[in-house]
Order: structure tokens, then sequence, then C-alpha cells
């Protein structure tokens, strides 16, 4: 007689929570001792399906919600009602959601009204300002009171979550999953849809430099748009080695901005946002980022490039401690005085670039897999991620600028 494995549903809403979910999914198929399924809630649908598919993954399941006025309000209602119906269909033993999108909070929402146990990747970021970032920061306090796991990827939001009495034996270290992610599809050298932004990256392999600047945040559009284009423009024209890539939200104003911001401005590629796969590409060939963007500031560490922060607050203060990134706001002069101290000064953005990755070791969603299995009855309870003094990508030099083997 077959033994029944437990279903346990993955919800993704929104194209990082994607890439953070797909190690974890695969990693229970390995072991075999749950049965994931993958959930397209339905937020961005397509941009989960692109997502996932840089991990040769789908989802088993997509989620059509109705929107008219693209309220959060009408989202979350949607939502929920959506995935309460799939979880009274299905009945899954647990449900992981990851980080503080709106389908994060929806998913803890359905599954704890179902007496689902709710398992929370990413689990304890704090910016301690509830309208920085907004909504985000509501979002992941609210499903921590919902939690009956909390996967936390570094030791210092474990600590937020006991400081907020979160009890310690439903918290557990595993490292954050992006680095799992990053460090799968570096490797792959997938081709560049754009002729240009392959010129880019071919042209840092023969010795110029490249520069990937992010600024996708609501927070940073408007005048902080203007002030980091207009940082760029003055780096390029400060060091003619330097190549640079934006690929830019595609909200059609944004784009408008984006593009007459840096029209003429020699060295630079404006792309649309870029498949995953893509984008950690030129990230692992960057000699420095510019970004606004949470998951990049995760990832940048793996690579050895240095990142400097267009935020006036983060909640991943990790690598600030550690000294892998800065926080410079959206102010023009400081962001060219701080990318133009790296570039300048090889010992320095070594210095950064040698720091370390405190967000993980490629191991998360390993200790995820083991973690829910445990929280399920199936396992030993899982080993936290050890503290570790540097973790970087496999075969990496960091005597070349954003030179990675």
């Amino acid at each position: 007689m077959s033994i029944q494995v437990p279903e346990v549903h993955l919800i993704a809403g929104t194209r990082p929570e994607a890439i953070k979910l797909a190690p974890v999914a695969r990693a229970m198929r390995s072991a075999g001792r749950l049965a994931p399924v993958l959930v397209a809630s339905g937020q961005h649908p397509s941009m989960v399906h692109q997502a996932l598919a840089a991990f040769d993954q789908v989802p088993e399941v997509t989620l059509s919600v109705d929107r008219e006025t693209g309220s959060q309000s009408e989202l979350l209602t949607e939502l929920i009602r959506h995935l309460d119906a799939l979880f009274a269909e299905r009945q899954p033993a647990a449900v992981v959601v990851q980080g503080d999108t709106t389908t994060t909070l929806a998913g803890a929402m359905a599954a704890f009204w179902r007496r689902i146990p709710v398992v929370h990747l990413e689990a304890g970021l704090r910016s301690g300002d509830l309208a920085s970032p907004f909504p985000e920061e509501g979002n992941r306090r609210l499903v921590g009171q919902l939690a009956a796991l909390h996967l936390a990827p570094t030791s210092l939001a474990a600590a937020n979550l006991l400081g907020e009495h979160v009890p310690a034996s439903s918290i557990i270290i595993t490292g954050n999953t992006v680095v799992d992610a990053a460090l799968e599809v570096a490797g792959r050298a997938e081709p560049f849809d754009d002729a240009a932004i392959a010129a880019s990256v071919d042209d840092a392999a023969s010795g110029h430099r490249l520069v990937l600047v992010t600024a996708h945040r609501r927070e940073s559009w408007g005048d902080p748009l203007e002030n980091i284009l207009a940082a760029v423009r003055q780096l390029v024209a400060r060091h003619p080695d330097i190549r640079v890539v934006l690929p830019s939200h595609p909200n059609p104003a944004v784009r408008a901005q984006v593009d007459a911001g840096l029209r003429g401005v020699p060295r630079t590629t404006v792309t649309g946002p870029l498949p995953y796969a893509q984008l950690t590409r030129v990230l692992s060939r960057s000699c420095l980022t510019l970004t606004d963007s949470g998951g990049v500031q995760e990832e940048a560490p793996s690579f050895g490039v240095p990142a400097l922060v267009l935020r006036e607050v983060t909640e991943r203060v990790e690598s600030l401690s550690a000294g892998c990134a800065k926080l410079v706001g959206t102010d023009t002069a400081r962001i060219v005085a701080e990318a133009t101290a790296l570039l300048d000064d090889e010992a320095a953005r070594l210095a950064m670039a040698s720091a370390g990755n405190p967000y993980g070791d490629g191991l998360a969603a390993t200790r995820t897999e083991q973690a829910v299995a445990s929280l399920l009855g199936l396992a030993p309870p899982a080993e936290p991620m050890p503290v570790l003094d540097s973790v970087h990508g496999p075969e990496m030099s960091l005597t070349a600028c954003g030179s990675v083997a």
C-alpha cells in the first residue's frame, strides 16, 4: 500500500516570491517527504510563470483574480477568496508564504482561518517604520502573528522575532533561499535577448567595468528617480571605462522618465524587466550595483559585488553591518561621491567585495524542507545555518572587477 505524501502549498504572487520559493519546491521534490504544490496566486501571474521558468518549473495551480479598481483591499479580498476555495478543495498539510506581499498576507490569513499551519519564509525582517516600506512592513508583522513556523534568513531577523515574543521553538535560521536561487542560475550563461546588454557584458569580460542600476520601488519614482538618473549621467561622464545597464520598471510613466533622463548618454543600456537568469548574470559580472531592490541587496554579496542602496532606510541591515553594502539614499551628489570612491579606489571596492554574504550559504532550501517536514512530524528538527565569516559563490575571483569564473 502506497504512503500518502502530505501536500504543501507554496504561494507565489510576485516574481521575487517565485524566485525564492523555486529552490524550496526543488528541495521538497528531491527529499520525497513532502509534495510541493506551487500556486500562482493571480497577483502577477505572468511574472510568476516567467520567474519559475528560469528554474525549469511551472505552477501546478494558477488562480485568476478579478481586479477592477486595482486597490489593495480589492486584491486582498480576491486573493483570500480564491485561496480559501483552493485550500478547502485540496486541504494542504501546510502553507508556505514568502516575504511581505499582499499574496503573503492573503495566504497566511486564508490558511490560518482553516487551521492549516502557516510557514513564513524570510520571516523577521523589520524596518521599524510602518510607513517604509509600505505596505510591506505591516504585512510581514501581521504574518508574524499567524505563522506556526518562522524561517528567519539571518540571526538579526530571528532576534527581531524573539523581541516580539515569538517562541524560540518556532524559529529557525535557514539563510535566504534567494542565495540558493542566484547561485543556481548564474552559472548557466543564459543568452541575452537584448544585443546591447550582451555587448555590455562582453565589454566587462574584456576589461571594461559594468555597473547595474535598478530603481523599481514606488518610493523611488518621481524626483528620487530623477536624482538617480542624474547620478548615472555624471558617473558615465567621469568614468569612460564603465558600462551601465538599467532595467526599467514596466510602468509606462517610469519608463518614459528613464528614457528621457538617459537619452543620448553613451555606454548606457536601458531595457525592460530582465528575466531572472539574465538579471543575475548581469549582476554577477558587475563591478558595482546601485539598487533599491531588496533581492539585489541579498544576491550581490554572493558574487562579490558591492551594493550602494538607493533608499533612506533598509530592513536588510545585515549587509550594512557586514560591509558589503552601503545606504546612500537618492541624493545625486552622495550617490556620485560614494560610487566614485569605489570606482576610483580598487582597494576600497575589494574590501566591500570580500566582506562575505550574511544572507546564506546556498543551503537554505534544504533547511527549509527539513524544517517543514519536522513541523509535520516527518523528520527531526533542522540544524540552523551556522554563522559564516565569508560566503562567496563557487570559483569566485575577487581580483578582477565583477569577474566570476
